[in-house]
């Protein structure tokens, strides 16, 4: 059996997974869900969050595990599992891309997201420069996030929300053939993600091409609309 290690992404918290976490360790797997810092139940002051300060909260959960663990990253949390595999390369067995981000060295997730703009996201993003954080108008979350998701799952799911720290968004990845790059990826795409829209998956995949792809014919939060395909997925990977 293997020990998952779930990153969110952008607004949400480790609660996001809690349909897919007890799936797994019902398989026999060790997981752990986090939140990234000033999301979910964290406290840290929003404005005051960097990459490095989320880089540095999935290091310690790494460190905690008895073994090297498949890394999860769901689409922001791609951007933040390609940062932690270059400071924390022997912590980590694979990276898993759920509708992530995947990026290459130099490049920024606000930059190459705007690129897309086919994106409700990027159509209906607001950014707060001076508060340093972005946020998404509320009468496109559901199309964006939840476009299958039921009622119930939406209203718990915005209701949990949170303003996102920009820095994250802006600051460019820095990786290496040595870190990012010596560890096996797998890629996990949504076939009717509104966030980020199946071209520019494709895209991301065809500039660094991963071990394994696979997909989920669902919106942008399988974890809520399709749990069971996301579990059946990484069961799979290990």
């Amino acid at each position: 059996m293997s020990t998952f290690v779930l990153v969110h992404g952008a607004w949400h918290g480790a609660w996001c997974w809690h349909k897919v976490l007890p799936r797994l360790e019902s398989a026999g797997h060790t997981v752990a869900a986090l939140d990234l810092p000033a999301h979910g139940t964290d406290t840290t002051p929003v404005g005051e969050v960097t990459m490095d300060d989320h880089v540095e909260r999935g290091g310690e959960v790494l460190e905690a595990q008895s073994d090297p663990a498949i890394l999860v990253g769901h689409s922001t949390g791609g951007a933040v599992i390609t940062q932690t595999a270059e400071a924390y390369t022997d912590e980590i067995d694979t990276l898993v891309y759920l509708t992530g981000f995947l990026l290459d060295d130099g490049e920024a997730l606000l930059e190459y997201a705007e690129a897309d703009e086919e994106s409700v996201v990027t159509q209906s993003l607001v950014v707060d420069e001076e508060g340093g954080v972005a946020t998404v108008e509320a009468d496109a979350l559901r199309e964006a996030f939840y476009a299958d998701c039921d009622d119930a799952d939406v209203t718990l799911a915005t209701s949990l929300l949170r303003p996102e720290p920009l820095a994250g968004l802006v600051t460019p990845m820095q990786t290496s053939d040595e870190g990012f790059g010596s560890l096996p990826r797998v890629y996990i795409g949504c076939e009717q993600d509104n966030a980020i829209t199946p071209a520019t998956q494709e895209r991301m995949r065809k500039r660094l091409p991963c071990d394994d792809v696979r997909s989920i014919d669902s919106s942008h939060s399988p974890f809520l609309s399709a749990p069971e395909a996301v579990a059946e997925h990484l069961d799979g990977i290990a």
